[in-house]
């Protein structure tokens, strides 16, 4: 059961895109602080986050990096029926300069508006460290979870995610229209295939992100290639 409760967390953190981060308050002691906060998944498949330096999180997380991060389905009529997910983490700056380079190709292809701002103002990539997970899937489904993130076997791998990315966009269009299709996603924009994961992959339509799952796990390029082909010809 806490297997299956971990796939469904995690896809629920691969699903949502934004959640609240609660804080430490500096100015008030004793007292979390919440803010609202775009997130992706790093090659760890932990939450980055990018945020200003003059922020009141920021400044809190510089005191205690100790955090959560809740999310919450979105869209949803009756928030305690569906699933909501609370991630008790660690907040780390990062700061090597490799480190840093690889967060922002992550998170500009997932958030391509914030290197605008990046550049201008004075902002960090934070990653939230996993210690603990509470997951809620429904009314009675609680659990508390020691692990739920999944390392993505493609970042950073010669030909890995970032090549399929970049031939899935410049030749496979026509295949990305029809995922949207598929998955009844709102065609308001064209889309952009921007994160693609062992369990599935992740589309940018607009300022909005969607991840659809795979028909089933892939652990190499090629069976990632077989998934999309056979999602391409249903």
């Amino acid at each position: 059961m806490s297997a299956e409760a971990a796939k469904h967390a995690r896809q629920l953190l691969l699903k949502e895109y934004r959640g609240v981060l609660s804080t430490h308050s500096k100015a008030m002691p004793g007292f979390p602080f919440g803010s609202a906060v775009p997130y992706c998944l790093n090659e760890a498949g932990w939450p980055l986050i990018l945020i200003s330096r003059i922020a009141q999180h920021t400044k809190n997380l510089q005191a205690d990096p100790r955090c959560s991060l809740l999310v919450a389905e979105r869209g949803a009529d009756d928030v305690q029926a569906t699933g909501r997910l609370t991630l008790l983490a660690e907040a780390v700056l990062v700061t090597d300069e490799a480190a840093v380079m690889a967060a922002a190709e992550r998170y500009y292809r997932y958030f391509p508006e914030s290197s605008d701002y990046h550049s201008v103002h004075d902002f960090d990539f934070w990653t939230l460290q996993p210690v603990r997970w509470r997951y809620i899937g429904g009314f009675g489904a609680i659990h508390w979870l020691d692990h739920v993130a999944l390392a993505n076997p493609f970042a950073g791998l010669q030909g890995g995610e970032r090549g399929m990315l970049e031939h899935m966009n410049k030749d496979h269009a026509a295949a990305i229209a029809h995922y949207v299709q598929q998955a009844a996603l709102p065609a308001t924009a064209e889309a952009c295939m921007v994160g693609i994961d062992s369990e599935g992959f992740h589309l940018r339509i607009g300022h909005a992100i969607h991840w659809l799952a795979f028909p089933h796990g892939c652990t190499s390029p090629g069976a990632v290639r077989q998934a999309l082909v056979a999602m391409a010809r249903r």
